[in-house]
């Protein structure tokens, strides 16, 4: 079952969450929502069938016992901190790829703030056409849709904005400190925690949206993860030894990002590579990129203005890398 953002399940859920405290009855439940008390017995149901436990008495009604840890747009709105961004959810329990559904509402005219989110995805995407591992009820799954007024150029700095905001929130939520590894990997003791994918659409030299997608494994266990990239990837809660909540986590992420974007439009880049660069610590280090085909290995000078990698191989030549993987040495 899909819970959109005002379905008839998530109207109860409202209901008995205001009035935790104390039950309330199928009739009164469907006076205020006007179903019947037979739809009402059905979305109710349908809540304990996601992981709800829901109490009924057939002399007091139902009353709400303790809620899973799904990604439902009321209970993440409960306590998002944020003014615009994640005011509107889309929320899909399964979904090909949360980058691919904003991409399609943005076409329509979705907003900028509205986002995507998904307990799974059937064909989620990172870089470079790659496959995101992507089981339900784990990990974070978020698109998000942008409207910056911004030339196309300019667009690779919200990249590194995104991984501003994502290293940051995982500090904030976590404690812990990751490291950013160009362009926008999220790494925990060099392995991989987060991605982003941002797909742009563009008409001559403005921007129409930016869909920023973030991948974050929060709950997966070292068994848990293919083989092919068990020694290459790891979780928040491998590395604080403890659960994460999937929507406090979302909470921090829309607030740091809000804050993030609004530096970003009201500032330019500058700040925003300040702090990219301290999260990075690339300056300096030996390299291997492999970009459209090609291999090169130096050592990083730095980030442009546009977020291209600057890099100096052989006889002091330099490279400006705009895409591609990147390898440390050191």
């Amino acid at each position: 079952m899909i819970i959109q953002e005002q379905g008839a399940a998530e109207k109860i859920l409202k209901l008995l969450t205001k009035s935790q405290s104390h039950p309330i009855s199928g009739q009164e439940i469907g006076h205020l929502l006007g179903m019947s008390r037979t739809s009402v017995w059905k979305r109710i149901r349908d809540l304990r069938s996601l992981g709800y436990e829901i109490e009924a008495s057939t002399r007091s009604g139902y009353r709400l016992i303790r809620s899973p840890d799904l990604l439902i747009p009321f209970e993440i709105k409960l306590n998002l901190r944020t003014r615009w961004m994640g005011r509107r959810i889309h929320y899909f329990q399964k979904i090909d790829s949360t980058n691919s559904k904003a991409y399609e509402l943005a076409l329509k005219g979705a907003k900028e703030g509205e986002i995507v989110i998904a307990e799974s995805q059937k064909r989620g995407r990172g870089r470079l056409g790659r496959k995101w591992f992507s089981p339900p009820f784990l990990n974070l799954y978020l698109s998000v849709i942008l409207r910056p007024k911004i030339p196309p150029h300019q667009a690779s700095l919200l990249t590194l904005m995104a991984a501003v905001a994502t290293a940051e929130a995982i500090e904030k939520y976590s404690g812990l400190q990751p490291l950013i590894k160009w362009p926008n990997d999220i790494l925990m003791r060099n392995r991989k925690v987060a991605g982003l994918l941002n797909e742009i659409r563009s008409e001559g030299d403005r921007i129409d949206f930016i869909i920023l997608g973030i991948g974050v494994n929060l709950n997966m266990k070292t068994t848990q993860f293919p083989q092919e990239i068990r020694s290459l990837a790891t979780s928040l809660k491998i590395e604080k030894g403890e659960s994460i909540s999937r929507k406090e986590f979302l909470q921090t992420l829309l607030k740091t990002l809000e804050e993030w974007y609004e530096i970003f439009m009201k500032e330019g880049g500058e700040r925003i590579l300040k702090v990219w660069r301290e999260k990075s610590r690339i300056k300096g280090r030996a390299v291997r990129v492999t970009s459209f085909g090609q291999s090169f290995t130096g050592r990083a000078v730095d980030v442009d203005s546009e977020g291209a990698l600057i890099l100096r191989i052989r006889k002091g030549e330099r490279r400006r890398i705009v895409a591609g993987d990147i390898e440390y040495f050191e």
